[in-house]
């Protein structure tokens, strides 16, 4: 993977807005080619006859003014027909649309969720600039389809906009420059989105925050700690202070950017009344010239109005392509140069080379020049303090990140070099932060490994490992039973149970390269959590072929002594590393953590 500064620096550039318009339409016409090109020339149809209005009002006048009775009689009937048109080309345009924008809002949902699928890392979950930028997309990408409707409503009003100048330029060119004028709300109509969105963003984490408070305050997840606290009324006055900390920039720039754009107005205004005056009393032009004046400067105002109103529309919607476009470039960015094939077994083991790593967007440094080798075939144990970078070290062999310096070597091959979906396939275990998939037990447990999701047997093996057949056999369907109290018939299960799930789904996979075990067993008491690693420690044992590592990453001292390998982490450096008794005889940290651990069981 590319880990240049070049690389890191286009992950975080946002795209050019006409460059990323042109990819998500480009998009549209991969997915739906011909509902797009319907819609969009019935669009520019449909506005023909509405722009031609005018000109249809100058021969009225001059039918009615010369008495041309017939002239004026197909005028009027040309202005039925027109208008006519106008509405059977709207209800056919508006219908065709529909179906366009309900298909391809399926397909752009589709894409955004395959892009962040394909991302390895975790990184974009973790950055709050990158988080921004998610949030507003997962927010409009139901609604991006309205793009596609703005830019095909702003060409049928520059299509009004065009005609309409045709017909000034017809009665004398010096009326084109009435389009000069124009410019001056089009500009602050284009300008007045930009400004408008740098002020959304910086207050982006304040809003962020509002919403976060709220939630806290009306799920039901923290309702009991709420309420047994009694925080539910500052709640409500931090999330109020923090929805106003992030629009009062907003409201200030809306402000600045509205009496700009009026002053705009209020330019073109003064050139349209210059506009009548001219033809009228300079030109002496005719009546009906005169009424073909006004009903195309009439127009002309409303058709600008129009369209820099939906040009303001567009530029919203235009800045949702853009983190589209952000978001596939950042995706692609990760494309592995070289794939090196993972291996199928382990010979000499995973080896950290100098590793180094902080979090994105931070500089500190979480671990530093750890090196260090776990054999093949070995139980090894990581410990350490809270924060020690024990669950960082298991992140980076995950491939959830990437060493900010240094190699992890998997048999002598650079980790980096090895494609994250082929190498995570020969991964399996549980972690402390573990998700709840409310589904059916059996799938919750079943989606460790998708190809045997459906395979009872299989299941019910994973479940036997992991010390949970207790739970299942509490659930009212057992393996059939529907988790979570939100849903028909569902259930709600303790933590603990959670946790024994998750440990189940970990051990989906019948022989992994890899098994982590990263604090699996938090929520369970110290003598059961003991008894489960022994079990795991002496399936290791049993001369698995392909080299198995199994790695146990426990707070526990008591439970890590049956590891053939303990790895002391502590402040970002490796700074102990052998077998227990070893260990114990040295007289360093770990005996040190050690006895305090075993004092407090006594």
């Amino acid at each position: 993977m590319t880990s240049s500064s070049d690389a890191r620096g286009s992950r975080d550039a946002m795209p050019p807005v006409l460059p990323s318009m042109w990819r998500l339409c480009k998009l549209g016409y991969q997915h739906e080619p011909g509902l797009i090109l319907t819609s969009f020339a019935l669009a520019l149809i449909a506005a023909l006859p509405d722009a031609l209005l005018a000109w249809w009002f100058k021969l009225l006048g001059e039918g009615v003014l010369a008495r041309d009775w017939p002239r004026a009689r197909l005028a009027l009937f040309v202005m039925g027909l027109s208008a006519t048109a106008t509405w059977i080309l709207q209800i056919v345009s508006t219908r065709v649309q529909r179906r366009f924008r309900d298909k391809v809002t399926i397909a752009l949902e589709s894409h955004v969720a395959r892009l962040l699928a394909s991302i390895p890392t975790i990184a974009h979950q973790e950055r709050p600039d990158y988080l921004d930028r998610l949030s507003v997309l997962r927010n409009q990408v139901f609604f991006l389809d309205h793009m596609y409707m703005s830019l095909f409503t702003t060409c049928a009003w520059i299509l009004r906009l065009a005609v309409t100048v045709a017909l000034l330029v017809w009665i004398h060119p010096l009326l084109g420059l009435l389009v000069v004028f124009a410019l001056a709300p089009v500009v602050t109509s284009g300008w007045r989105p930009s400004v408008e969105r740098r002020a959304y963003e910086r207050g982006a984490p304040f809003t962020r925050l509002a919403r976060h408070l709220f939630d806290i305050a009306t799920t039901a997840a923290p309702g009991k700690e709420v309420r047994v606290a009694g925080i539910g009324d500052r709640l409500v006055d931090e999330r109020r202070q923090a929805w106003e900390a992030g629009n009062r920039p907003i409201r200030r720039t809306r402000w600045a950017s509205a009496a700009w754009h009026t002053l705009g107005w209020a330019i073109f205004g003064g050139a349209f009344v210059g506009a009548i005056v001219f033809v009228s009393l300079v030109l002496h032009a005719p009546a009906a010239d005169v009424l073909l004046a006004l009903a195309a400067g009439s127009q002309l105002s409303f058709y600008v109005g129009a369209t820099t109103g939906e040009v303001v529309f567009l530029r919203g919607w235009a800045d949702s392509a853009r983190r589209l476009a952000w978001l596939e470039d950042y995706a692609r960015s990760f494309v592995t140069p070289t794939i090196e094939p993972s291996p199928a077994r382990f010979v000499d083991g995973i080896r950290f080379d100098k590793v180094s790593f902080a979090y994105p967007g931070t500089h500190r440094l979480v671990l530093e020049d750890v090196t260090l080798h776990c054999p093949a075939g070995a139980v090894v144990a990581i410990v350490g303090e809270n924060g020690a970078g024990k669950t960082t070290l298991v992140k980076l062999l995950a491939k959830m990140y990437d060493p900010s310096a240094g190699r992890i070597l998997i048999d002598g091959i650079d980790l980096s070099r090895i494609a994250p979906v082929e190498w995570r396939a020969r991964l399996a275990g549980a972690f402390q932060d573990f998700f709840r998939f409310e589904l059916r037990a059996r799938q919750t447990v079943g989606v460790g490994d998708l190809l045997r999701m459906d395979d009872e047997r299989a299941v019910n093996l994973a479940v036997d490992r992991a010390g949970a057949a207790d739970v299942v056999a509490r659930l009212p369907s057992g393996l059939e039973t529907q988790l979570g109290p939100t849903w028909p018939g569902g259930v709600d299960v303790s933590f603990g149970q959670w946790q024994k799930l998750a440990l189940s789904r970990g051990f989906m996979r019948n022989a992994p390269l890899v098994l982590v075990l990263d604090e699996p067993t938090a929520a369970l008491d110290a003598e059961t959590e003991h008894a489960l690693f022994a079990r795991y420690a002496a399936a290791a044992r049993e001369g698995i072929p392909n080299g198995r590592i199994t790695i146990l990453v426990s707070h526990r001292f008591s439970t890590v002594r049956i590891a053939d390998l303990i790895i002391v982490i502590d402040g970002a450096h490796v700074v102990e590393a052998g077998t227990h008794d070893a260990l114990i005889e040295r007289g360093g940290q770990y005996a040190q953590l050690y006895a305090i651990q075993a004092a407090a069981y006594r």
